[in-house]
């Protein structure tokens, strides 16, 4: 059966990772978590002082050190999901804390940082049969994915989705702090000067604010058989 390249974009904390996630793995395809690889830098950014006092990046040291920044995935046995690696470091629990949610999208908005990540992520999926998502991947990564869906749901429900996801891990949480930092991420993401979040013209537009997975699963499923069959 011939493969494809599906791009999955969409506001932060959709659930885009979770659904690419059981999609690859329902259809045999390699999974890439692009936000991930963002959030990779952005930790890297912390862990050496790439921070200046007002939030900002400190950009002309950041690219002085892109070289430096090696991001990779390796498949975790217990879960059967790939974990991000920075520099040979496992540090998937790391990038999914509050202090890098709060720093990522001024990392994502510096030009030569999301140059490097998509020629990395376009590198990754030369051979197809890929699910990867993201804010900009049917838009600047796979300008010609085959099955595009651009996901969204209310601020207020993403909100919960994190504080509850935060709260299951035994981290500390307030709701408060996480709606305004999504409300944030948002503008951010869609007025940024390289690449913002927007709908590509030929996405598939997927509100998940009340499906259940069950149900999610089932409509992405549905929308791959589609384009597959006509592929």
């Amino acid at each position: 059966m011939k493969k494809i390249t599906i791009a999955i974009d969409g506001f932060s904390s959709c659930g885009k990772s979770t659904m690419a996630k059981d999609l690859a793995k329902e259809i045999g395809y390699i999974y890439i978590d692009s936000g991930a690889m963002y959030r990779a830098a952005t930790l890297y950014c912390i862990e050496n002082n790439l921070f200046l006092e007002d939030g900002s990046v400190n950009t002309k040291e950041l690219e002085k050190q892109i070289d430096n920044i090696h991001i990779s995935f390796q498949l975790n046995t217990q879960t059967n999901r790939p974990d991000t690696y920075l520099n040979g470091i496992n540090v998937e629990d790391k990038i999914r804390t509050m202090e890098v949610s709060s720093k990522v999208s001024p990392v994502s908005a510096v030009g030569f940082v999301r140059e490097a990540m998509v020629a990395a992520q376009q590198k990754m999926g030369e051979a197809k049969g890929i699910v990867m998502d993201g804010r900009d991947i049917g838009t600047t990564v796979f300008p010609n994915a085959e099955l595009k869906i651009f996901v969204t749901a209310s601020a207020q429900i993403r909100a919960q989705r994190r504080f509850d996801e935060l709260k299951e891990k035994g981290q500390q949480a307030d709701f408060n702090e996480i709606l305004e930092n999504v409300e944030s991420r948002d503008y951010i993401d869609q007025h940024r000067e390289v690449s913002p979040l927007k709908q590509a013209d030929d996405a598939i537009l997927l509100d998940n604010s009340h499906m259940s997975i069950a149900e999610q699963k089932q409509w992405l499923m549905d929308k791959f058989q589609e384009v597959i069959q006509k592929a």
